[in-house]
């Protein structure tokens, strides 16, 4: 329990349909990817983040989209994560300054400005979801530590939630590493999106 919350897990997609998910205001994408979905799973997702059915929160691997294991890119998430296609990771992983950049939203309530996320293995993506989704905050190239060639160029979203649906999403890229619950920006992070997605 945390804030009145019961909260269920779940390690694949098999349970979920529209009964399931009727069950529950918010669904966490937990660092799990948008592919190998069963087609149960996918009708029932697009259906409860459509129809504003529930609120939604995707960490990390939520935009691994693409063709992996086999499974081909799922191209209503891809879509819904602002019409983009995962391209390369920072394996060796980099430290970095992220800047909020929409400090007026309920997510980003108490952040400071710009915060660090120690030893991430940031993604890069085929282009920028910012045409397609609200921008709540990018991640800093220039402080990669240590530098790394993998870089989108300057504009680098990390934090976004999109709009166009009816449910209350955002993605949050940060959380490869368990330790990041040791940061307070990314606990108060994570803390503000469970609260606004599920409407308390």
């Amino acid at each position: 329990m945390m804030d009145g919350f019961a909260i269920d897990y779940i390690s694949n997609t098999e349970p979920i349909d529209e009964a399931f998910l009727a069950q529950y205001q918010l669904f966490i994408q937990l660092d799990y990817p948008p592919y190998g979905w069963t087609q149960k799973a996918q009708t029932a997702f697009i259906n409860y983040i459509e129809q504003g059915k529930g609120g939604w929160i995707g960490f990390h691997h939520a935009s691994l989209l693409g063709e992996f294991d086999g499974y081909p890119m799922w191209d209503w998430f891809s879509k819904f994560m602002g019409g983009i296609r995962y391209k390369d990771y920072i394996a060796t992983f980099a430290t970095a300054t992220v800047k909020v950049e929409d400090p007026n939203h309920p997510v980003m309530k108490g952040l400071p400005a710009t915060f660090e996320i120690e030893r991430e293995e940031w993604y890069t993506y085929d282009k920028s979801p910012r045409p397609n989704v609200h921008v709540l905050a990018t991640v800093d190239e220039s402080t990669y530590k240590p530098d790394s060639e993998l870089k989108m160029g300057g504009d680098h979203p990390v934090i976004w939630s999109n709009e166009k649906v009816k449910a209350r999403n955002v993605y949050i890229f940060m959380g490869h590493r368990a330790e990041h619950f040791q940061n307070p920006a990314f606990t108060q992070l994570f803390h503000n999106a469970i609260l606004w997605a599920a409407h308390q």
